[in-house]
């Protein structure tokens, strides 16, 4: 990686994995290994550490592992990347060439306004090309390459994470790219899982024509995409709609791309590596367990065996590896990222819903999809508050299996206040509904529960209320500066950090709270000594008292 010359625009997406990695270094953005790392047992276990070890997500870096090594005492030239995707938010935005806040709007419009691929035969990824007997060496095929285990312990092989799949449609020509697993199971043979239900992969729909025509199915795997690449085979986009032509809308120019050596598939010309070969059309094999991104083992299955018939790369290839499995995680992030703005695009442009202000889809433990958070400005009408939350939760037909609606002085990244508000501002026989019959979330065709259902609670404010019992936000600005003055450790603060009014407040109390901070509370004490009363029972309310 280190002769890579960035020749591009620095102003545009890279589409070039490579040329991403030196950004990235440039920025501090990622971190060098060169000491031996084990991939089978170290690797990923020491980039899990900064998702799980408190490291604050803005601080999370991208990993290239340069001195690969594995069980078997094996050593690889070829070095590993980990988190170049979307570690943080700031690499995820760095590779769209994006701020954070316009990734929504670059979205929408890459997807109303692709730009289609363009063919080239200057093929990066070509400049090395196994096949047939050298595909078939005990050390060689897929052996050559440094693919990590990702949950050591529970997964049964090593896997192909990073992954962009590549099908066609065999009526109308159309591919698709998606982002699926794929299990080592011999140097020339893989087996892929991709989504199988109503409504699944793009690759899986392909796979149920090739069955009908019992053809074997054409699969290219992309390792080492550019980042806008790898974006879209995340995204769940129309199956018709090639992700390619989507990617080159986020880059703002065409993706090159190349037909592969033995497939009829067209793939981007300046990828790491491809894995070129057939899927069988009628015969599963069992695959699995692997560590899935809902925080859970996906246990032994049956899935789509893949006869390699090619595997091409760079002369200096770097593999590209994902963290997933238990969230937060690098493949919970770069949906996060894109998925939100999405969603409040839907909620405000699409269905027009007064007052919403934010979507957030809970990322730690639960992987963004089953809980999803709704906030809108105070005073929204409740009409619409379960407007939004019904949209959220027809919007994707396996997420948001929890809608939870927040006034806007909620923060919905902290779940304590949002549990506050459940407590305080939510009375669940008026305020929570649960609708039958929506789709399960990632993860459900490991039990049998039946059709799936939704959770919606309304923890908005119903009318005034009280102010939060916090010192104003003078005193806690005076406190953090004194604070700083004594050396005392550092703090983070998350809102609610100050008082703030709800509505039920009156001028009179804010004259007696002067008067407190000022010494001058003996005033106050003349005051009310003036207003006693007889005949009351305690805890009367001052307000329901005529002076």
């Amino acid at each position: 990686m280190d002769d890579v010359v960035a020749n591009t625009r620095s102003d545009t997406a890279r589409l070039d994995l490579q040329e991403h990695l030196v950004d990235l270094e440039a920025r501090g953005l990622l971190t060098r290994i060169d000491h031996p790392v084990n991939k089978d047992t170290e690797l990923h276990p020491l980039v899990r550490l900064q998702f799980i070890g408190g490291i604050p997500a803005e601080e999370r870096r991208a990993f290239l592992f340069t001195n690969v090594v594995d069980s078997a005492g094996r050593k690889y030239d070829m070095p590993v990347v980990v988190g170049s995707i979307a570690a943080s938010a700031e690499i995820y935005s760095l590779g769209m060439r994006a701020k954070v806040e316009d990734i929504g709007q670059r979205w929408i419009d890459a997807i109303a306004h692709p730009i289609p691929p363009i063919k080239t035969n200057a093929a990066r990824c070509q400049e090395v090309v196994i096949t047939g007997d050298d595909l078939r060496k005990p050390d060689g095929g897929l052996k050559l390459l440094p693919v990590p285990v990702s949950t050591p312990g529970f997964d049964s092989a090593p896997y192909l994470s990073a992954t962009f799949c590549v099908t066609k449609d065999p009526d109308s020509g159309i591919q698709n790219g998606g982002t699926y697993r794929a299990a080592l199971k011999a140097t020339d043979r893989l087996v892929v899982r991709m989504v199988a239900r109503a409504g699944g992969a793009g690759g899986y729909l392909h796979w149920e024509k090739y069955n009908k025509r019992r053809q074997p199915m054409p699969i290219a795997i992309v390792v080492g995409a550019a980042p806008v690449v790898l974006f879209t085979g995340a995204q769940k986009l129309d199956v018709d709609c090639d992700e390619l032509g989507v990617a080159g809308g986020l880059a703002g120019r065409p993706v090159p791309v190349v037909r592969c050596k033995t497939v009829d598939l067209d793939v981007p010309a300046d990828a790491e590596i491809v894995i070129e070969g057939l899927i069988d059309p009628e015969k599963l094999e069992p695959e699995a367990p692997f560590g899935e991104s809902n925080g859970y083992v996906a246990l032994e299955a049956y899935n789509m065996p893949m006869q390699v018939t090619a595997i091409t790369h760079r002369k200096h290839a770097v593999f590209a590896s994902i963290i997933s499995q238990v969230t937060p995680s690098e493949s919970s992030l770069v949906k996060k990222v894109a998925y939100e703005p999405l969603y409040l695009s839907h909620l405000r442009d699409a269905l027009a819903i007064r007052g919403v202000r934010r979507v957030v889809m809970h990322e730690p433990l639960t992987n963004l999809r089953p809980v999803i958070f709704v906030q809108f400005a105070a005073g929204t009408p409740r009409s619409e508050v379960w407007r939004g939350m019904n949209g959220a939760a027809s919007f994707n037909a396996i997420a948001g299996k929890i809608i939870i609606a927040v006034s806007d002085d909620i923060d919905p990244d902290n779940l304590d206040a949002v549990m506050w508000a459940i407590a305080y501002r939510c009375n669940p026989i008026e305020d929570v509904h649960i609708p039958p019959y929506h789709g399960g979330v990632q993860g459900a065709q490991y039990g049998n529960r039946g059709l799936g259902s939704k959770l919606l609670i309304d923890a908005t404010i119903k009318g005034s209320m009280p102010p939060l019992a916090l010192p104003k936000k003078e005193f806690m600005e005076r406190a953090q500066a004194l604070w700083v003055e004594l050396g005392l450790p550092p703090v983070t603060l998350r809102q609610p950090w100050h008082g703030y009014e709800l509505g039920d407040w009156i001028e009179r109390w804010d004259i007696w709270a002067d008067r407190a901070v000022s010494g001058q509370w003996e005033e106050t004490g003349r005051e009310t000594l003036a207003r006693q009363r007889s005949g009351l029972k305690p805890e009367t309310p001052a307000r329901k008292v005529a002076d």
